[in-house]
């Protein structure tokens, strides 16, 4: 395969990627990949974001405040958001998500408050979501998000439910659940969504593919991911790799692979 591949969502500045990044690295290189999407959890964790970024020029840096930590969100964290996103690619990861212990209304604020910036910023949003696809539509609209778009990190909704992201400027992103024996709405979605506005994750070290199962994922089996989509769309691994790459790079604003 001689186009190459973005890994949209990895946490390379966590273990067991961090200690051992340099290998990493070097594989996914040599398996095609060589575009590194390193989203934001916690506000502790940014400095370590900036830091990976700072020694591969091939990692892009996003910061956000992941759902889970909405009750940490303060006007003096989301100042420092504003200004270290002035050297991100994107805001978040952020977004709504019922199934942890941190009231709904709470993690809306922090969504919201993070869209915001990234209307500010003209950054586009990663957004986490589980189930309460509907009510994070209606924020998008609210915010007017369509004038930034995004990324549907590790997508989980329907086909019908990605329409509707992608009618508001968002892309959806596909990984390694696609592969999974017990897969079906991923591969619906890899299956019947215009491959324009899909692109590839690892979500690494989570979301390993099949064959890994119960080893920590890694970017270099982002080629499992695009080897499915190309199983299921019945076309080559190169074309999925050349149009979810060219949709990265628009949704990313990082212009053409030669610029």
């Amino acid at each position: 395969m001689t186009a190459k591949l973005i890994d949209s969502h990895c946490h390379l500045d966590l273990e067991p990627l961090r200690s051992g990044l340099t290998h990493i690295m070097e594989e996914a290189v040599a398996a095609g990949v060589d575009g590194f999407v390193v989203p934001g959890v916690h506000p502790d964790g940014w400095e370590g974001i900036s830091a990976v970024a700072a020694e591969n020029q091939m990692i892009m840096p996003a910061y956000g405040i992941h759902p889970m930590h909405a009750e940490c969100v303060n006007e003096q964290l989301l100042e420092r958001l504003q200004e270290l996103s002035a050297d991100g690619v994107a805001i978040g990861e952020t977004g709504l998500d019922p199934a942890y212990p941190v009231p709904l209304e709470l993690q809306e604020r922090a969504f919201r408050e993070q869209l915001r910036i990234a209307a500010k910023c003209g950054l586009p949003v990663l957004i986490h979501c589980r189930q309460v696809f509907q009510r994070v539509i209606n924020i998008l609209r609210e915010e007017r998000a369509d004038q930034v778009g995004g990324i549907m990190h590790a997508f989980s909704g329907s086909v019908e439910m990605a329409r509707e992201f992608i009618r508001l400027g968002f892309v959806i992103s596909i990984s390694g659940t696609v592969t999974w024996n017990n897969a079906v709405k991923p591969l619906r979605i890899a299956r019947e969504l215009p491959l324009e506005h899909l692109v590839l994750e690892t979500d690494a070290p989570d979301m390993t593919p099949e064959r890994y199962r119960n080893r920590f994922n890694r970017p270099a089996w982002l080629t499992e991911t695009a080897q499915r989509v190309a199983e299921v769309r019945g076309i080559s691994v190169e074309d999925v790799a050349l149009e979810t790459t060219a949709t990265a790079r628009r949704i990313l604003r990082l212009g053409s692979a030669s610029a």
